[in-house]
């Protein structure tokens, strides 16, 4: 609990100083990354574990299929919200996002980690730039496959970040208005895969429990190397403590010199009992970036998160 306890500590007393619009996500040196992950997986759905009226393409879905089927996007990523998008390799924050990818991976040989979901305690401390800078830097391997799921369907704002359409998108799958092939989005000539919030809702907590998320995680899953959720802040809202149920693990982002301390400190105890995997400290100054990462590991609306971290 003292290695969670010092980020948080870190975070309080870096509020007063200059903030940095140079993002970093902090972590281990770079790892070697496993290469367990297979192409071209098949999953069967099993009948039993599918809800009443949860829409199903088929039995059998397969990369194959997926990408046949799901909607081909010419998506116009913004560059504000994507440190992989300049060619140059030592970008700002770059480094930090393959350090995060590779930790995860080290994590993967442990336990069973597929699907990740990436929280923080309220808005704009960054989660939204987390999940699809993230997804990047795993792409970026050769054969990675990676989806995000926009799972936060009070405000969804993954979509602006990859110039995407936000519909259709979980919110009518959730509703048993489309299945998984009519809302996963792929970006053109990438292996990155989308399914956006979809359309307002007004009821996104029992939507988000009512069995359709957990049977759509089961069925596609097995497809990507890594599958990451975008959730709403967990100290307002429920839904991230629901949806942290769901995942394999959970990544925590706090904001440098941005989030309180007790908040962060209230927002771990609303994931007691969840397998925090990992905290990520977002908008490091450069100062910091050049004395060493640190990964703070073991626990188990307001401006928009993606501009909170800029460069």
């Amino acid at each position: 609990m003292s290695r969670i306890h010092e980020a948080l500590r870190k975070a309080e007393r870096e509020r007063a100083a200059q903030k940095s619009d140079d993002p970093a996500f902090i972590g281990p040196e770079e790892m070697p990354v496993n290469s367990a992950a297979a192409a071209g997986v098949e999953i069967l759905t099993n009948p039993s574990l599918t809800e009443p009226g949860v829409p199903r393409s088929s039995e059998f879905l397969r990369v194959d299929d997926l990408r046949e089927r799901c909607a081909q996007v010419s998506w116009r990523l913004d560059p504000r919200h994507n440190v992989f998008m300049n060619s140059d390799p030592s970008t700002p924050g770059a480094e930090e996002f393959r350090t995060l990818r590779s930790r995860l991976y080290q994590l993967r040989g442990n336990q069973s980690l597929r699907t990740i979901l990436v929280t923080s305690s309220v808005p704009g401390e960054g989660k939204t730039f987390t999940v699809t800078n993230l997804a990047s830097a795993i792409i970026r391997q050769p054969g990675r496959r990676a989806l995000i799921i926009d799972a936060d369907l009070r405000r969804p704002r993954v979509h602006v970040s990859l110039g995407a359409p936000v519909a259709p998108g979980l919110a009518e799958y959730l509703k048993g208005e489309a299945d998984e092939t009519a809302v996963i989005q792929r970006g053109q000539d990438s292996d990155l895969y989308l399914i956006p919030g979809g359309g307002e809702v007004t009821n996104p907590s029992e939507l988000l429990s009512n069995g359709r998320l957990k049977n759509l995680l089961e069925r596609v899953s097995s497809l990507f190397d890594w599958v990451i959720l975008d959730s709403p802040p967990c100290v307002p809202v429920s839904d991230a403590s629901v949806l942290a149920d769901m995942c394999d693990g959970l990544l925590l982002v706090v904001r440098s010199g941005s989030t309180p301390l007790e908040i962060a400190r209230k927002a771990v105890q609303e994931l007691q009992g969840k397998n925090i995997v990992g905290v990520v400290l977002n908008a490091v100054g450069k100062s910091d970036l050049y004395h060493g990462y640190y990964y703070y590991q073991g626990y188990g609306y307001g401006d928009r998160a993606e501009s909170s971290a800029t460069a």
